[in-house]
């Protein structure tokens, strides 16, 4: 089964901000409108080149995740990883690709496509831009690796990662053999913005959909052993995030939220939390994504003030 492959072009500055940061395990690559990402499944491997005349490609990763966010949460989600030193350097450089004023102080939506095991290539490793690449072309093109040049560029990044951890590839993932999907190590800002999606940008418990107000919580902390992935998450208000992870609350294997008493006893408050006591969380439509009943059972017994 063939898998396919984009190069895509890069801004300067974004590149430049990140080819010295070796130690990212997912970056954002961008884009300055909120047009959807559709060219890859998650797995398959995402390339950037330089502006012409540098045809050349120079790093890439592994395609991971696709949508369209408000730039404030993209920056919240992956702060340095979006390319830019501060959150007013990345508006700058979206404003300039859109034409907007910079002073325009919308929330601007951005395509984002979430890379994980990012890697860039020192110039001398450079790869040069197949000879089917479109001398004209402003945003990316497609390859696949049941086409010669697809193949071509699916051997080249090979060659230059095998067995090496230098370009920030913890290990030899992409192997050599037949082309085949790499499953992506989500990160943090990864889980965040698929756990958003997963529960359609809504809060599990109460229903908010003022993005800003949202948090993606996970449910059995990856520090204990949980994972960044989104059966591992609950999208859950910001306070109502910060009780379940001081255990004031819990949500339980059978999907119902339930507050401690402890609230009461040690603020002498929390009628509205109470008033949630015993309702049915809205869980993701797709089953895949709902929450691993094992991790609610770990929060349960280990966090919970019962």
């Amino acid at each position: 089964m063939p898998v396919h492959l984009v190069v895509a072009i890069t801004d300067q500055g974004w590149f430049e901000h990140l080819r010295h940061r070796q130690d990212l395990p997912e970056i954002n690559f961008w884009a300055p409108s909120g047009a959807p990402f559709k060219a890859l499944a998650a797995g398959e491997v995402f390339l950037f080149k330089l502006h012409s005349p540098h045809n050349y490609i120079v790093g890439g990763g592994i395609f991971a995740y696709a949508n369209v966010l408000p730039c404030s949460l993209a920056w919240e989600a992956f702060t340095q990883a979006n390319g830019s030193e501060t959150q007013e350097e990345m508006r700058r450089r979206i404003a300039h690709y859109r034409r907007s004023d910079p002073h325009d102080r919308s929330d601007f939506l951005i395509g984002c496509r979430i890379l994980t095991e990012p890697f860039f290539l020192e110039e001398s490793d450079w790869i040069p831009v197949p000879r089917s690449w479109p001398i004209n072309t402003q945003t990316l093109k497609r390859y696949s690796t049941d086409e010669a040049d697809g193949l071509s560029l699916w051997e080249a990044v090979q060659s230059h990662l095998r067995g090496s951890t230098e370009y920030g590839i913890r290990e030899p993932r992409m192997r050599f053999g037949e082309p085949t999907l790499i499953r992506p190590r989500l990160g943090q800002g990864a889980f965040r913005i698929m756990v958003t999606d997963s529960y359609n940008r809504r809060c599990a418990v109460t229903r908010e959909r003022t993005l800003p107000a949202l948090d993606a919580a996970h449910i059995r902390p990856y520090a204990e052993g949980g994972a960044h992935e989104p059966e591992n998450g609950l999208l859950l208000r910001k306070d109502i995030h910060s009780l379940y992870d001081a255990g004031y609350v819990t949500v339980t294997p059978d999907l119902r939220f339930e507050v401690s008493p402890r609230i009461r006893e040690e603020f002498e408050n929390g009628r509205e939390y109470y008033a949630l006591h015993g309702t049915s969380i809205s869980p993701p439509d797709l089953p895949s994504r709902r929450p691993d009943q094992a991790a609610l059972a770990w929060h349960n017994e280990h966090r919970f003030r019962s």
